[in-house]
């Protein structure tokens, strides 16, 4: 009978299998390596291709800033040269007011008013005189509140029987003292003032 021994075969094997599973486990390790340096590298590649159009929507953005800034800067100045428009607009028509507001108070006052005196305070006239009536009182008031072109808002301070002091008769009437706005008239305030106007003077009573 012969006899095998198969102990160095099997140790041979094990030690075949062992150097396999070596290499299997550092293939396997290699191959994990390298898939991690390829998704780090796809990863830092779409990072930085991110980080590129940051970069473009900021530097758009800062010029979009500087554009907004020069708009925001020339609605400024358009805002001041209008104020300055209006502002010499203004002092043309305040260097012709006296005469619009003595032409305006004469078609403005009704008949059986008289005004003894007038003082201006800014945009603002004080009233004084004398009156028939409480009625023409009430027309005047009518009157300055309605179509006038250069007078607005007026506000009766004060009204009270009085008596004329050159009447022999001593005749009574009506004293009154009233405020009144004076409007800033445009150039359409001037075309319709040029226009005949209807309304009656004052006379003295």
């Amino acid at each position: 009978m012969i006899r095998i021994n198969l102990l160095p075969h099997r140790e041979a094997k094990r030690k075949q299998k062992q150097a396999a599973f070596v290499a299997l486990m550092a293939l396997g390790g290699l191959a994990g390596v390298a898939l991690v340096l390829l998704v780090g590298a796809y990863n830092a590649s779409r990072i930085a291709t991110q980080n590129e159009r940051n970069l473009v929507l900021k530097n758009a953005n800062a010029e979009l800033d500087k554009k907004i800034s020069k708009i925001a800067s020339l609605k400024s100045e358009i805002e001041a040269l209008k104020a300055r428009q209006q502002a010499v607009e203004d002092l043309q028509g305040d260097r012709n007011q006296p005469v619009y507001l003595l032409d305006e108070l004469v078609r403005q006052t009704p008949e059986g008013v008289y005004l003894k005196s007038f003082k201006q305070d800014g945009q603002r006239v004080l009233l004084n005189g004398y009156a028939q009536s409480q009625e023409r009182v009430a027309e005047l008031l009518r009157n300055l509140s309605g179509s006038s072109p250069w007078l607005e808002r007026p506000d009766l301070t004060e009204v009270r029987a009085a008596t004329l002091a050159q009447s022999k008769t001593g005749r009574k009437v009506v004293e009154f003292t009233l405020n009144v706005a004076i409007k800033r008239a445009r150039a359409e305030d001037d075309d319709k003032d040029a226009k005949p106007s209807t309304s009656k003077a004052g006379t003295k009573s």
